[in-house]
């Protein structure tokens, strides 16, 4: 029996929306970054794109476990000696928490021409109302 190879022109893609309220942020994200990646399909392959769209709402009320809203950090140079820059969560998630929930997915996601296209299939929005119901979406939980 030979294995099956899906071909680019033959992946069918589905719209799926993950609510985020009161969930923690990684778990979320690591349920994303599969069906970005397309893992939980039965004729998943490699080297090939085959993963869904992702909407994430509700971005802004997801939690982070323990102390982390304190004591963990979003790094980022500026690209000058000497500018690098922290931010603490607690802040990140206050003005961005769209920007904390692709951190999380992207960092889950190959840094490949594959994970890059898959990045673009997530859509992430802070509040419950999202503008994609025209792709009609289905709901996981």
């Amino acid at each position: 029996m030979s294995t099956f190879m899906a071909k680019t022109n033959e992946v069918e893609r589905k719209w799926y929306v993950l609510d985020a309220a009161g969930k923690p942020l990684g778990r979320v994200a690591a349920q994303a970054a599969v069906l970005l990646r397309g893992k939980h399909k039965p004729t998943f392959t490699p080297h090939v794109d085959c993963g869904d769209h992702v909407i994430i709402i509700n971005c802004a009320e997801t939690v982070l476990t323990g102390d982390k809203l304190r004591k963990k950090f979003y790094y980022r140079h500026t690209g000058y000696i000497g500018h690098m820059k922290a931010t603490r969560y607690d802040t990140l998630m206050a003005q961005k928490p769209e920007k904390a929930m692709e951190l999380a997915v992207k960092g889950m996601i190959p840094d490949t021409t594959i994970g890059r296209k898959a990045m673009l299939r997530l859509k992430l929005y802070a509040g419950p109302e999202h503008n994609n119901a025209a792709q009609k979406p289905e709901v996981l939980d």
